[in-house]
């Protein structure tokens, strides 16, 4: 069995019930195991085995409810997605100006006071059925279309509705046109309607413009995130260099990357060292040193220096390509509050069919006169105000601009589901190593004893330890060097204590360097030292004393670091409620002296990596909604076992793999900044459903004429439509404002 997760655009959408009816037709193929259908990305994502599932049965699956499945032009690139969406929005435009013009002639011959200026040719019914008659069947073909496709598949959608509320008012303008005496001896004025059926037509159509210019708008993260890429690589190839497109790149291929230039694919440094700016893929602002033997992220853009790099990453497999996938994944998910919306949609289009019946018997049979003419036009007015656009848009729209926000930010989300959940979050437990801390030890103090200086102590111990890969014994080098402690001095007769430090001879002094122990063994005093070694053990780090000929001569201290974002973010978690614990595999001395640094009072110490998933657990038991956060990799159990796994790391495919959010940056201030992104999108996705839902418990008794038996009122049709497009484009307008809510600190 081999499944596949495949994303393809679908044409033909426009409400809640066109999602539902193609989510249905598709999850009925044999071998289809999920199908999510998304309205403002007007894409389907479908995950099914492919020895059962080919992609003509999920086209047919799609076209044989009355849509169209865009498969196979999914293998061409964005640019031409991109031209496809701006043809059709040309042609809409040019619908939209025909609709609206002509139906504007009719509008100002027929409407009441605006008619007593108009000129007598646009008063002349045969006039105004020759301007509407292409607006009708031209312009509104699309709804026509989409109705008889969908009642030959036994559904309905928003299409029937403006289809039947429209032709009404055409047929009965018509009627009355082309046959005025029968409707002259029911006692009714031969006044036909063809303002209303022109001008909802283009009003409906000048809504869906708009509302796909704003949904365009939701995208625009997916689209900086592809313009990131690279168009050229200056490859290497037989000691020539040539500029070649980024597509032609091998494994393997060395590149070189000059000061200004745009990094083409991901890879590791081979000659050379540069300062890079990273910000576009992983939201640090700072650009960040590198030199040989470290990764290079494609789309990064080198800032200073030229350097030489090996290609270990091309086409899907880069960081980047991984980060638009996963955000395109995240933006065509799901929410779980979606559900409400979804089960009222599969009910909303036949209730409202019912609805307008009910509307026209009851003012047919107990309206005033002429009870006819006050029967179409409120049927029609139901019909067309009772729009499920909105109810559809409410929750997408929003988790595109958000999970578009967070990846701007570094903050990769899964999916909406996560991002739902995030804002829920009462527990946050994280890792200690790597997380908080920067996960290699550095030198945090040197001190010199006697007549010995610190530079003296540093050339010693790099010295000795020149040749060691232990993480402490880098640390000290790295400082040597930072300090210009050198040069190295050669050493004699080198000897490694197990478990307890080395000696050696140094221009013929004996050396000592390690545990105190190793020192007291060889009969070397180190009382003077007494009170550096109680407060530096005391503050949890790790020491090495260094002896010369038989005396103390000093004491090197290194420590895990902890990160520079970690205090402001630990604090701005209790700030918000959420209780902060941290879990790590040290003593409980060396976790107690970073927990204070950071302001963590919670601490579980010494556990073993198979036991950290069984600690989330005994915090979910206590209630609360808990997340952790580690490296992605070595945390994956307990990762899983939180109900929102945060990786932080470099977005490494294990760390994406591992978790539902994905922190890209090395700065834990983001982890704030996803709950903030949680909380604002849902906060969004709460106000579309509500004012979706309370458009439709308002607004459809008042087209139903609810109000005339106290004030008169009727809802006329032509506003209906204007509130119907209003509520559409209201809602993706509302899920833009995410764009300009802050989410970090």
């Amino acid at each position: 069995m081999a499944h596949i997760k495949k994303t393809f655009s679908v044409k033909g959408m426009h409400c809640a019930s066109c999602v539902l009816t193609i989510e249905k037709s598709l999850k009925k193929i044999e071998g289809v195991n999920s199908a999510i259908v998304n309205l403002a990305t007007e894409k389907a994502t479908v995950d099914y085995d492919s020895d059962k599932v080919t992609d003509q049965a999920l086209e047919s699956a799609v076209s044989n409810v009355g849509y169209e499945a865009l498969i196979r032009e999914e293998i061409h690139s964005e640019d031409e997605e991109k031209l496809r969406k701006l043809k059709e929005l040309s042609a809409l435009k040019i619908k939209v100006i025909v609709s609206l013009f002509l139906g504007g002639f009719v509008l100002w011959g027929s409407f009441p006071g605006l008619v007593n200026t108009a000129p007598a040719i646009f008063k002349n019914f045969w006039i105004q059925l020759l301007l509407a008659t292409p607006v009708q069947f031209w312009a509104g073909w699309e709804f026509y279309r989409g109705t008889i496709k969908s009642l030959k598949h036994r559904t309905a959608n928003m299409d029937t509705l403006v289809a039947i509320g429209t032709t009404v008012a055409y047929g009965y303008s018509a009627f009355v046109t082309m046959l005025p005496g029968i409707i002259e001896k029911l006692n009714m004025e031969a006044m036909p309607y063809f303002d209303v059926a022109t001008i909802v037509i283009g009003l409906i159509l000048l809504g869906r413009y708009f509302e796909a210019k704003a949904k365009a708008g939701t995208s625009e993260a997916i689209k900086k995130l592809i313009g990131l890429q690279a168009k050229t690589a200056r490859v290497i190839r037989d000691g020539k260099e040539a500029d070649v497109p980024v597509t032609d790149v091998v494994l393997g291929d060395l590149i070189r990357v000059r000061p200004g230039d745009k990094i083409p694919v991901d890879g590791i440094i081979v000659s050379g060292e540069s300062s890079i700016d990273e910000s576009m893929v992983t939201g640090e602002s700072i650009p960040v040193d590198k030199t040989i033997g470290d990764n290079v992220i494609g789309a990064a853009i080198n800032k200073s220096g030229t350097f030489t790099f090996k290609a270990t990453k091309i086409g899907s497999e880069t960081m980047l390509a991984q980060i638009i996938k996963l955000v395109q994944e995240a933006q065509g998910s799901k929410a779980p509050i979606q559900r409400l919306a979804d089960i009222v949609s599969s009910y909303f289009v036949p209730a409202v069919i019912m609805l307008a019946i009910g509307t026209f018997v009851f003012w047919y049979v107990l309206g005033p006169e002429p009870a006819l003419l006050y029967a179409l036009l409120n049927t029609v007015a139901v019909l067309i105000i009772a729009c499920p656009c909105a109810m559809g848009l409410a929750t997408p729209t929003a988790i595109m601009v958000g999970t578009g926000k967070g990846a701007e930010h570094g903050i990769l989300i899964r999916d909406a589901e996560s991002l739902e959940i995030a804002h829920k979050i009462k527990a946050i437990v994280f890792d200690k190593t790597g997380t908080l801390t920067e996960g290699k030890p550095k030198v945090t103090d040197v001190i010199a004893y006697d007549s010995f200086t610190e530079q003296d102590i540093l050339r010693y111990e790099a010295s000795l330890e020149v040749g060691s890969a232990h993480p402490l014994a880098r640390a000290i080098i790295e400082e040597t060097e930072i300090r210009k402690a050198l040069p190295l001095e050669p050493i004699e007769k080198f000897e490694s204590v197990a478990g307890y430090g080395i000696k050696a001879l140094i221009q013929g002094k004996q050396i000592y360097a390690g545990k105190e122990k190793l020192l007291n063994d060889n009969n070397i005093d180190t009382q003077i030292a007494k009170n550096d070694i109680e407060r530096l053990t005391r503050a949890g780090k790790t020491l090495s004393l260094l002896a010369v000929d038989g005396k103390l001569a000093g004491i090197i201290a290194a420590a895990d670091t902890v990160k520079p974002s970690a205090k402001e973010a630990v604090e701005a978690l209790k700030k918000s409620g959420i209780e902060v614990v941290m879990l790590t595999g040290d003593n409980e001395r060396t976790g107690k002296a970073i927990a204070e640094q950071v302001g963590i009072t919670r601490i579980l110490a010494e556990v073993l990596p198979g036991e950290k998933e069984t600690e989330v657990k005994k915090i979910q038991a206590e209630g609360k909604t808990v997340a952790m956060v580690g490296d992605g990799i070595n945390d994956a159990p307990a990762l899983a076992a939180a109900d929102i796994g945060i990786a932080m790391g470099t977005g490494t495919d294990v760390a994406i793999e591992a978790a539902d959010i994905t922190l890209i940056n090395k700065d834990l201030r983001s982890v704030v900044s996803a709950i903030a992104l949680s909380k604002e999108t849902m906060r969004t996705i709460k106000q579309n459903l509500f004012w979706a839902f309370a458009y439709n418990i308002i607004l459809i008794p008042v087209a139903m004429g609810v109000l005339y038996p106290l004030w008169g009122i009727l809802l006329n049709p032509i506003f209906a439509s204007v509130a119907m497009a209003t509520s559409s484009i209201s809602v993706v307008s509302n899920s833009l404002r995410l764009k300009t809510k802050k989410i970090y600190l």
